[in-house]
């Protein structure tokens, strides 16, 4: 896969490299998630890295998801259950006595990629309302099998009594598991750029849009989908092998359908088709959680209403709020303002 070159402000665009960071954006988003937890420590506020690691955590899950829905167009309500993998898997190994993270990390992403790749293979045949159902169902019975066998805990799921070990770092500190997971999430992230700006990112894009076209012109779409669903099913896992290590533990609640329905609301709140989607979506979900969780019990309530707020006054998520600030403006919006599921149903509209 040769994957497009950054955007530049003086680079010709099309629908299927808008919607990409440019350099200074990454850069500027690295050095500002690298400086955080050492401003924090210097503070003395380790609940406070430990909320980041948290956002990076989810952050990573729900760009995953973001590959299937934002660019894919497949709209799954199954994710959990790769989330709840990836931790399971972890905490199984950790119970058995297997902390090396060099071990139970691949094993966890393997794992979640097979899963994935066996309920695409069945719900990919299917489409709209009923793919959406029979990825709900699937994980339905991966959280059933979590609750009713002894080996994994039952409703109280399983404990770790340490994190994961990786040679050279000790991750039973706040700062150096934020580090951790940063470096990690940030490798998946280099991953995910590498995806969507190739050819195979283009053809993804191209065949949510119209996909009996792409079959007609040759391209072998059934097995574009599945391998986009198995590789955003992975790096979900891998999130969840990272959050099991953030709270020493793992509980069926982690595969039900609502974790499911959180990832796409922080999807569809950051941006769906953005690259940056799933981490402002879980940077602002999770940041407001915590902000009104402390000053009132009703939080769900003013939560929801904040959310609802939000989508209403950005319909195509936080991340568009650029691109209409400079409508508002007479501007020309930048060139990496809109995404990709933006242009191409505004250009199919045309």
């Amino acid at each position: 896969m040769n994957p497009t070159p950054f955007n530049t402000a003086g680079a010709v665009q099309t629908p299927f490299t808008q919607g990409l960071p440019g350099p200074w954006t990454a850069i500027l988003v690295a050095v500002a998630l690298a400086i955080y937890p050492l401003i924090m420590s210097s503070l003395g506020q380790d609940f406070y890295i430990n909320l980041g690691s948290r956002v990076l955590i989810f952050a990573l899950a729900a760009s995953a998801l973001n590959l299937a829905l934002g660019y894919g167009g497949m709209i799954s309500l199954g994710h959990a259950a790769f989330l709840g993998i990836g931790g399971y898997v972890v905490a199984v190994l950790a119970n058995n006595g297997v902390y090396g993270a060099w071990l139970s990390f691949p094993l966890a992403i393997g794992m979640a990629a097979a899963t994935a790749a066996l309920i695409g293979v069945v719900s990919l045949r299917t489409k709209g309302v009923y793919f959406i159902m029979i990825t709900l169902a699937f994980a339905q019975v991966f959280y059933y099998l979590a609750i009713s066998l002894p080996d994994f805990g039952g409703d109280d799921g399983l404990q770790m009594s340490a994190r994961s070990t990786v040679p050279g770092l000790d991750l039973s500190s706040a700062l150096s598991f934020y580090f951790f997971v940063f470096f990690t999430a940030g490798l998946a992230f280099v991953l995910l750029y590498r995806l969507v700006a190739s050819r195979f990112g283009r053809a993804i894009v191209a065949i949510r849009e119209n996909e009996r076209r792409m079959a007609a012109i040759g391209y072998p779409v059934m097995r574009l989908k599945l391998a986009a669903f198995t590789l955003s099913g992975g790096l979900c896992g891998l999130a969840g092998a990272l959050l099991a290590n953030a709270s020493t533990s793992i509980t069926p609640h982690t595969l039900t359908w609502h974790q499911s329905g959180l990832l796409i609301v922080m999807v569809i709140l950051g941006g769906s088709g953005y690259f940056w989607g799933g981490l402002t979506g879980a940077a602002v979900y999770l940041l407001l959680e915590e902000t009104i969780a402390d000053h009132t019990e009703h939080w769900n309530l003013v939560l929801g209403a904040l959310l609802l707020f939000i989508v209403m006054a950005a319909p195509n998520g936080v991340m568009s709020l650029r691109q209409q600030l400079a409508k508002l403006l007479g501007r020309k919006p930048e060139s990496d303002a809109t995404p990709l599921a933006v242009t191409a149903n505004e250009g199919e509209a045309k």
